[in-house]
């Protein structure tokens, strides 16, 4: 708070939260959270049934369409915007936002070291932060298909 009692000005005007938000859970709105306290608008990317599938091998359990009304309906998201694109460079074209939240389990990872590199040339920060490392979607998916499977001849 300022001395005036008005909120501190946030670090960041506008932060993008790109994601599959497959399965949501609270490492997702543990991201968003986080987001939303370094700037002062968030917008959630939220990834197209066909980006999700070229980036993990398998498409979401959840339809794009009910992804991205789960995430919009977070209080902490201002915007959400359907990525439809690899390249986040191009994302950020159409966006405009000054930082790019990951998980820190993108850090020290090519693809982690493109992002900064990619992003450093158009003056974009790339913030990480804390991976939830006990709940991801694809630890629930595995339970899931684990818990779909047919009974096998042991397990009766």
């Amino acid at each position: 708070m300022s001395d005036l009692g008005a909120p501190a000005h946030s670090p960041y005007r506008v932060g993008y939260a790109p994601g599959a938000y497959d399965l949501f859970h609270i490492g997702h709105l543990n991201i968003l959270r986080h987001a939303r306290s370094q700037c002062d608008y968030l917008v959630a990317g939220v990834v197209s049934d066909e980006m999700a599938e070229l980036a993990k091998g398998r498409r979401p359990m959840i339809p794009l369409v009910e992804r991205l009304e789960i995430v919009r309906s977070v209080k902490y998201v201002d915007a959400a915007f359907v990525e439809t694109v690899p390249d986040k460079v191009e994302t950020w074209k159409q966006v405009r936002f000054d930082v790019i939240f990951k998980g820190d389990d993108w850090r020290g990872t090519p693809k982690g070291d493109k992002l900064e590199k990619d992003f450093a040339a158009v003056g974009v920060d790339v913030v990480y932060f804390p991976y939830t490392v006990h709940t991801s979607s694809t630890q629930l998916r595995r339970a899931l298909d684990a818990l779909s499977e047919p009974l096998s001849a042991e397990r009766c």
